[in-house]
């Protein structure tokens, strides 16, 4: 399915700020202070910056249209799964570890937590495999990251909130750049038009390809880049008591996908009937990409 090796700076998963991640331990908490100097710090802001100048309404509707007609590739869930050995990390300069490692990592951390939840496993093996973007040419701005709602007002908790949305033509937008914008109070996130990048495009093709999935595994999918909502506190507004309580999966899912790097490796060939087995309960066969 690919044949280049990709770079991937997952911005989402470098630098938390947030409260609810300042108890890590050193090593998995940095800030989002700017530093010219700091090469990652550097890359990281730049990512956001043109995520975003250039998220708005338009192109989120623009990408939905072109990624959601299903027709850019077939691939089994584990052929997806194995061309993230192809998406190198470059988000930590001390060491490499391809995506797929990152996902039987969390996968088996999962597994040890929750045994009796397999499709919870198996949200965390596949959770990142919206990344298949960059391989057809998506910009990284546009695959990883926090996401964030387009067409409201953007919140406070959005990482670079005050400088990196000055060229962003919603911003001054009447329609869009108010409290809700084109929403309605507690509306429900479902009615929300999210940020582009691999949450939304992942769930999106589980939805279409039939999947099994829970729809709290789905909602880990879909929302667990959305760090100004789960974890920064802010949007809640927008959300319909179900989003509400399907907030606490997101989180836990959470606990296990945040830096999961490092620690025992897994031994990725014995795992892999186990998992077989969970993509053919749940997503089996070739999937409409």
């Amino acid at each position: 399915m690919v044949k280049n090796k990709i770079a991937m700076l997952d911005v989402s998963e470098l630098l938390r700020p947030e409260p609810a991640f300042a108890s890590k331990p050193i090593g998995r908490y940095r800030d989002y202070d700017i530093d010219h100097e700091d090469p990652i710090k550097e890359r990281v802001r730049i990512t956001y910056t043109e995520m975003h100048t250039n998220q708005t309404v338009d192109y989120v509707k623009k990408k939905m249209a072109e990624w959601l007609s299903f027709d850019k590739f077939e691939a089994t869930i584990m052929e997806a799964l194995e061309s993230l050995n192809d998406l190198v990390d470059e988000s930590d300069p001390d060491v490499n570890i391809p995506n797929i490692v990152h996902a039987f990592q969390t996968a088996e951390r999962i597994r040890a937590i929750h045994p009796h939840h397999d499709w919870f496993h198996l949200v965390g093996l596949i959770h990142d495999l919206g990344k298949v973007m960059a391989f057809k040419g998506e910009p990284q701005w546009s695959v990883v990251g926090d996401t964030f709602p387009v067409g409201c007002a953007w919140a406070n908790s959005i990482v670079y909130k005050d400088t990196t949305f000055k060229k962003n033509p919603d911003t001054y937008d009447p329609r869009y750049n108010t409290t809700l914008g084109i929403y309605s109070k507690n509306c429900g996130l479902d009615n929300i038009l999210m940020s582009w990048g691999h949450d939304e495009y992942l769930y999106r093709v589980l939805v279409h390809n039939n999947t099994t999935i829970p729809k709290e595994g789905l909602n880990m999918i879909r929302f667990h880049s959305f760090y100004p909502w789960h974890s920064g506190g802010d949007y809640d507004f927008l959300c319909s008591e179900d989003d509400l309580e399907m907030k606490k999966w997101v989180l836990e899912f959470n606990k296990f996908d945040l830096y999961t790097k490092g620690g025992d490796m897994p031994d990725i060939k014995e795992l892999m009937p186990y998992y077989q087995t969970l993509i053919d309960k749940y997503i089996p066969g070739l999937i409409k990409w």
